[in-house]
């Protein structure tokens, strides 16, 4: 695999340590500020609102930009926002802050699979998006943990300046080892011409299948210490721990994920999805003890996480005229998941439920997912013209590969750039 990908994972790593660090550390930041830990809270969102409007429209807005060119400005954005993120003299400012640092995470992603996927041979294309999404796996497993350490034993504020060391390290590290000539700009076609890729219905439940399946995930995930304190009855000091078995189940069902779905994608984001229903159902009855409740959570990574190259790559080769602004939007559409499922497992906790209630309405959100993923499938194969001799990989809707363009001399078609 090409060294450009460690670039990539560097500044996952960085996003993720960022995006995912406020949870553990809102008590110490609501009392620095002198603000309740609700609205300490609020902060998660401000940086989940900027994922979701950066992501479409940075990525659209920078169209004629060379990947390359866009990746380094990015990711020192990034490192912008968590530097005014530290300095931040009060909440309001705070919010402004990681709104800020929000911006660049869904285009970086997104922009960052497309390159990922252009530096191998089409049959390598998930393996390679898996590489890059690795980094933000094992911020999971180790970049959380060590900068909530960080954070309480020498102030939030010292967490984000670490973290925008870490930016300004992916700066130098893209510098240096993406080459400016695999990333050229996309063809100048117009915010208008960029947003017309979304209108296609592929696209569409292509994204309906990201939203539904991790909204399962976080349905669970966002209430499961009290799952494992209150159900499994492990000690609170317990779950940073447990939280660090969720991390390495996802690092290892993304390196997985990756490698099958360059063997069939489709089968592959099934069987995620499968499986991640399975786990989620069967959570109330692993979350008895404390055994099964390590397995549940380390499960529940490697399936989720499972899902997440075939979804990235499934949605770039939908959209083949505009991958990066497609690709962008999927983060978009992960993040409406994280904060739709986490809404709806609330709603499950509020009726009176049950500790356990977000996991069932997280299996029934993951079994969605499965339906759209269907009807998806379907429209595929009503759009797809008949063929002589099924390829190995016929379930895959594949453009712009090289036998196509090896048939013309005509211009390779607009999905590498």
């Amino acid at each position: 695999m090409p060294l450009a990908l460690l670039a990539l994972a560097v500044g996952a790593f960085g996003i993720g340590t960022t995006e995912f660090v406020i949870m553990g550390l809102l008590p110490d930041v609501a009392d620095d500020l002198d603000i309740s830990i609700p609205s300490a809270g609020h902060l998660v969102s401000a940086y989940a609102l900027g994922v979701v409007i950066g992501a479409p429209l940075l990525a659209a807005a920078t169209a004629r930009t060379s990947r390359r060119t866009l990746l380094i400005a990015l990711m020192a954005l990034f490192v912008a926002g968590n530097a005014l993120s530290a300095l931040a003299p009060d909440h309001n400012w705070l919010l402004a802050a990681r709104f800020l640092s929000g911006l660049p995470h869904g285009a970086f992603f997104g922009v960052g699979a497309v390159v990922a996927a252009d530096m191998v041979t089409p049959d390598r294309k998930a393996r390679s998006v898996s590489l890059m999404f690795l980094g933000l796996t094992t911020a999971n497993m180790v970049g959380v943990p060590a900068a909530t350490f960080m954070g309480q034993h020498f102030g939030w504020r010292v967490t984000f300046l670490g973290v925008g060391v870490i930016g300004l390290a992916a700066v130098a590290a893209l510098a240096l080892l993406i080459p400016a000539d695999r990333t050229p700009a996309t063809p100048r076609t117009g915010l208008r011409g960029e947003l017309a890729t979304l209108r296609s219905l592929p696209v569409w439940l292509a994204l309906g299948t990201t939203v539904a399946g991790f909204g399962g995930l976080f349905a669970a995930y966002s209430y499961i210490t009290p799952m494992l304190t209150d159900s499994a009855g492990y000690a609170d000091r317990s779950v940073t721990l447990l939280l660090a078995l969720f991390g390495v189940g996802a690092t290892a069902g993304n390196l997985l994920g990756g490698r099958l779905a360059d063997h069939s994608l489709r089968a592959t984001l099934f069987g995620g999805l499968a499986a991640l229903t399975a786990i989620l159902t069967l959570f109330p009855l692993l979350m008895r003890t404390e055994a099964g409740a390590a397995v549940a959570v380390t499960l529940l990574g490697t399936a989720a996480f499972a899902t997440g190259s075939p979804l990235q790559l499934m949605v770039m080769e939908k959209a083949a005229a505009a991958p990066s602004l497609a690709s962008s939007a999927n983060q978009a559409a992960f993040n409406l998941g994280n904060a739709g499922g986490a809404w709806i497992g609330g709603l499950t906790l509020a009726a009176g439920f049950g500790t356990t209630s977000p996991a069932l309405a997280g299996a029934l959100l993951a079994a969605f997912g499965i339906g759209v993923a269907a009807v998806a499938h379907r429209v595929d194969r009503r759009a797809s013209p008949p063929t002589a001799a099924p390829s190995p990989n016929r379930d895959r809707v594949v453009t712009g590969h090289v036998p196509q363009r090896a048939q013309s001399p005509a211009p390779a078609p607009a999905t590498r750039s």
